[in-house]
C-alpha cells in the first residue's frame, strides 16, 4: 500500500483556500502512485481556525453531508484517491474535533479525537471528546486513527489493536527542536503502539507556526521522514 503523508500549508478560518490545498495535493500524490494520502489535523479550518464563540464556530464547521465534504468525497471518487483528514464537525449542536478517511468517494471510517488539547479554557459545553478508538479494516489490514495527544494521554487504548496507526497531529516545534529530541521521542513512543505509524504534521504561519513534518515509523524507528521544515509529500508504503 503506497501512501503520501503531506506537510501541507493551512491558513487559520480560510476553509476555501484549505480546501483548494487538499485537491491540489490529492492529484499531486496520485500522479506519484499512492492509493491514499493524509493531511493533518484539523486541516480543513486550521487548528486554530476556531475562536471558542459557538455563534461564530458553529458556522466555520462541517456536517458529514456538507458541500466541503462532498466536494471531498467527489474528488477521492474522480482523482482515484483515497484521503484521510482533519476538521471540525459539527452534529446538532456539538463540535468535534474529527478525522475521517474517503475511500472511493464514500467516508469508509470516523474518528473524533478523545483527548481535551485541542480545546483552549475558554470552551464551553459545545466543545465534546470521542469515546471510541475502534480498529478498522483498510484494504485488508487493521487500522487505527489516533489524533496528536491521543496517543500520549490514552496509549492504552491503541496499543496492539491495528497493524498501521495513522497519526494526524499539529505541534509547533522548532525546526532544531524536532531534529534533535523529538522526531526519536515520537518514533519510539510510536514503536510501543503499533509496528506501522504514519505521524502527519501541518505548515502555518501566525503567531504560532507550525513547520510540518511527517514520518513512517517502524518499530519504533524512523522508516522514512520529510524534514520539518519542509512543505511537500512523502511517500511511503506498508508492506
Amino acid at each position: 500500500m503506497k501512501i503520501a503523508l503531506a506537510a501541507a500549508r493551512f491558513i487559520n478560518g480560510n476553509v476555501a483556500f484549505n480546501l483548494s490545498q487538499m485537491e491540489g495535493y490529492m492529484r499531486k500524490a496520485r500522479t506519484q502512485g499512492a492509493e491514499l494520502v493524509c493531511f493533518g489535523e484539523s486541516f480543513l479550518q486550521g487548528f486554530d481556525g476556531l475562536t471558542w464563540n459557538y455563534e461564530q464556530d458553529k458556522d466555520i464547521a462541517c456536517t458529514l453531508d456538507s458541500p466541503e465534504l462532498t466536494d471531498m468525497k467527489r474528488w477521492s471518487a474522480e482523482i482515484g484517491i483515497d484521503v484521510l483528514f482533519g476538521f471540525i464537525e459539527r452534529k446538532a449542536e456539538t463540535l468535534f474535533s474529527t478525522c475521517v478517511l474517503v475511500s472511493c468517494g464514500e467516508i469508509l471510517h470516523k474518528y473524533r479525537r478523545i483527548s481535551p488539547g485541542w480545546k483552549e479554557q475558554e470552551a464551553d459545553s459545545h466543545y465534546w471528546e470521542g469515546n471510541s478508538s475502534e480498529p478498522f479494516l483498510y484494504k485488508g489490514r487493521t487500522c487505527a486513527i489516533a489524533l496528536c495527544g491521543d496517543l500520549w494521554v490514552y496509549p492504552e487504548r491503541f496499543r496492539g489493536t491495528a497493524d498501521v496507526l495513522f497519526w494526524p497531529i499539529f505541534v509547533n516545534f522548532s525546526v532544531e527542536e524536532w531534529q534533535k529530541t523529538e522526531l526519536s521521542d515520537y518514533a519510539e513512543h510510536a514503536g510501543t503502539i503499533s509496528p506501522h505509524v504514519l505521524l502527519i504534521n501541518s505548515v502555518t504561519g501566525g503567531e504560532a507556526p507550525a513547520f510540518g513534518g511527517c514520518a513512517h515509523f517502524r518499530n519504533g524507528t524512523v522508516s522514512a521522514s520529510l524534514p520539518m521544515g519542509e512543505e511537500g509529500i512523502l511517500i511511503t508504503e506498508i508492506p
